[in-house]
């Protein structure tokens, strides 16, 4: 199956899909998506970039590897197809838009909504095999990942880099926020329930305060039901 990229982001990337690393990947991911259980499908792997172009990415929102249980993992980082159960992380992300979780209707799990506006839902690793956490680390999605950062740092301006937990904080390095040009709000991992509660509470106004002051219309972040 051919992986299918965005036009805008294929241009934007077309240097770093000519190198030996990024063939290499693909080689490796096909073939274990052939010989084990694997996700997302492999259809949706590219699933965040294609439904957010380069030019209208407003907001990243990274994530670390796709969920590895059945009927998770859609190619968007946090979010799960309609029906399906909202995994742990994702409800503390609505708990901090206070979103109402005990009703008789539960709100939509498919983040589908936050990337047309402008969400880049995005995994520093783009697929894993099943129930296996960060079992595909290795092959060096991170490289294509950094790419992607690096690429929004350098020609656009006014982005909301959000980095919870501390595998997304690496992508820091790749980011500029001197005179304002970009933001970078960081948090634990909204499933750290370790560390106690989540202290990214604040970050979806700050968000939505600093685009507007850019004149950027801001993210509707609670626009989830199905």
């Amino acid at each position: 199956m051919e992986w299918i990229l965005e036009e805008s982001w294929r241009e934007k990337l077309k240097d770093k899909l000519d190198k030996s690393y990024y063939r290499k990947l693909v080689e490796k991911v096909r073939e274990e998506y052939k010989n084990e259980t694997c996700y997302p499908p492999e259809d949706k792997i590219f699933n965040a970039l294609n439904l957010c172009p380069f030019d209208k990415v407003k907001v990243v929102i990274m994530g670390q590897d796709p969920y590895f249980n059945p009927g998770q993992a859609m190619g968007l980082s946090f979010s799960v197809p309609e029906g399906v159960q909202l995994p742990p992380s994702l409800k503390t992300l609505y708990r901090a838009l206070g979103i109402n979780l005990n009703g008789i209707n539960q709100p939509s799990g498919d983040l589908t909504r936050w990337a047309e506006q402008g969400v880049l839902l995005l995994n520093t690793v783009l697929t894993v095999r099943e129930k296996q956490a960060n079992s595909h680390r290795k092959y060096k999605w991170r490289l294509f990942t950094d790419a992607v950062v690096s690429a929004l740092n350098e020609e656009r301006e006014h982005i909301v880099f959000m980095l919870w937990g501390r595998i997304a904080q690496r992508k820091e390095r790749f980011i500029r926020t001197d005179n304002g040009r970009h933001m970078v709000l960081k948090a634990v991992h909204p499933a750290a329930r370790r560390y106690g509660g989540w202290d990214g509470n604040d970050h979806f106004g700050c968000c939505n305060a600093y685009l507007e002051k850019n004149k950027i219309l801001p993210i509707v972040w609670t626009v989830v039901d199905a």
